[in-house]
């Protein structure tokens, strides 16, 4: 059966951001309950091996809240990782590969462009090779990851791209990758073979296109980039000079937003996650929750399970 835990699910810098004094970030030293940590969640079929989806720097605090996700009792070095699955090459959802060093087998797959930003960055090297191969997906190619000692895991993984933009730390530089900028945000299908149950993850998109409704419609559930309420929020905030949409992310509201946008697309479970400490749909009293919980929308937080 197919089983998801939501490890995290804030935007950059998690919540509250260390440096922050905005209105949410100061509620969230005094309410745990609004604590989150960067966007990432694991996936299993089996309850034994799981997969990781993206790598935030909060990695170890998350892999210590989540008991599935332990070693195994009695055993001196072990992991129930079995791979990592990158969607992106930002720094929240990279950074936490680097305390995946001790030495577990696992296979790392991402696109290609993303790959390169790793190869290039000479500090990601402590993944050494023997220990943790790099194995490159292709857009609309789906496959199934492998378990440590080669065997098939029973998933079915479909990367598709989706409007985003490279990472940030890479504008006004050479990409590694090239110069063509297909992968570097990417959507997954993630189904459990034997059973059929499936999902999407979605955590970075700049707009819904009539191909990703169309792609999206009728799913049992969808994790979906949920990081502004409005674009503008950040500037309006005094928290930065980027919009959402400058980021490559689109607002949860508005015309051209997640929530009008797939309104019609008889999506079972649709949840939000890499939520920004900017948006004001955190607060669970205010209007901004009210309005997605009226759309049938859920706010995703750390620890949260659910099944397809």
């Amino acid at each position: 059966m197919l089983r998801v835990i939501v490890l995290g699910a804030a935007a950059g810098g998690g919540i509250p951001q260390w440096n922050c004094g905005c209105k949410i970030c100061r509620a969230a030293r005094e309410m745990p309950a609004l604590q989150g940590s960067q966007a990432s969640i694991a996936v299993t079929v089996d309850n034994e091996h799981w997969f990781l989806i993206n790598a935030s720097p909060d990695l170890r605090q998350q892999l210590i809240a989540n008991p599935p996700l332990h070693p195994k009792a009695g055993q001196l070095r072990h992991s129930p990782i079995a791979g990592v699955i990158l969607t992106n090459g930002e720094v929240d959802a990279v950074a936490g590969l680097l305390s995946m060093r001790e030495g577990s087998p696992f296979t790392l797959y991402a696109h290609p462009r993303v790959l390169a930003i790793l190869q290039a960055n000479s500090i990601f090297n402590v993944l050494a090779e023997k220990n943790v191969h790099r194995q490159s997906l292709a857009i609309d190619q789906g496959f199934e990851p492998t378990l440590p000692n080669g065997a098939p895991s029973g998933l079915a993984v479909l990367p598709f791209a989706v409007p985003g933009k490279g990472a940030w730390y890479l504008e006004g530089h050479a990409h590694p990758g090239g110069t063509d900028d297909d992968g570097d945000t990417l959507g997954l299908r993630i189904e459990d073979r034997a059973t059929g149950q499936y999902f999407f993850f979605v955590a970075a998109c700049a707009r819904v296109t009539p191909e990703l409704q169309q792609r999206l419609h009728g799913a049992p559930l969808v994790l979906f980039d949920g990081t502004v309420w409005h674009d503008n929020e950040l500037i309006d905030a005094g928290l930065g000079v980027k919009t959402g949409q400058r980021m490559g992310h689109l607002a949860m509201s508005g015309p051209d937003g997640a929530i009008a946008m797939l309104a019609d697309s008889d999506i079972a479970q649709k949840v939000f996650l890499h939520i920004n400490n900017s948006n004001p749909a955190l607060l669970p009293h205010s209007p901004q929750r009210a309005k997605v919980q009226q759309a049938g929308w859920q706010i995703g937080h750390d620890g949260m399970e659910i099944t397809p």
